[in-house]
């Protein structure tokens, strides 16, 4: 049994395949993630490569490389390709396709709770996290947050694992911190608002 800290954050992750790369558990899964995504980072981003171009390239690659390993097995009496069944399992579908559903249903009743409802809060906190998302959208491309997101994935983790009683110190005088000021928002602007908004519908 390893460390309980360790454990707590491993099954978080999942507690799978997924937690073992990203706490560097599988070294080789996880180097291989790192080197793979900054290769694809520097071919699109720097060197300016194009995405279709290399996805066709790689395809016709694979192509060539299958066709004339199956003709010379075929010749010189060897296997052929160990190439297994190409099909995608049913159960996979079902279970993303359960996921997909859960995130919607959750954007929808967020989308009702703002539109039908009136949640001003809410709407407050959708609106920053949307202007945020395009803040930082504008300094970087799509792909370089995508590599960004990827670095993050197979840092954060492992550094949260080996620190976890110092940094949950330090987020919990930052989270008492955040609570007073959005105490502060809430009772000077929000309130407010909401005030006012009561009174010219009892007015009308």
């Amino acid at each position: 049994m390893g460390d309980p800290c360790h454990s707590l954050v491993h099954h978080a992750l999942g507690g799978g395949t997924v937690a073992d790369v990203l706490l560097w558990r599988r070294r080789c899964a996880s180097l291989t993630l790192l080197i793979s995504s900054t290769v694809l980072w520097f071919l699109f981003e720097r060197a300016g490569y194009n995405l279709l171009s290399f996805i066709a390239n790689v395809l016709l690659l694979i192509v060539f490389i299958l066709f004339f390993w199956a003709k010379s097995a075929t010749l010189l009496n060897r296997p052929l390709p160990p190439i297994p069944d190409m099909e995608v399992p049913e159960e996979f579908v079902v279970k993303v396709a359960d996921t997909m559903r859960v995130w919607v249903n959750h954007i929808l009743l967020i989308a009702h709770d703002i539109a039908i409802g009136g949640n001003l809060k809410l709407f407050g906190w959708v609106a920053l996290g949307l202007w945020l998302i395009s803040y930082v959208g504008s300094f970087f491309t799509f792909l370089t947050l995508l590599y960004m997101g990827t670095l993050f994935s197979l840092s954060v983790p492992l550094i949260y694992e080996k620190y976890q009683i110092q940094i949950d110190d330090k987020l919990i005088i930052a989270q008492k911190f955040i609570q007073k000021q959005y105490k502060k928002i809430d009772d000077n602007v929000l309130k407010k608002i909401l005030k006012s908004s009561n009174k010219e519908k009892k007015t009308q």
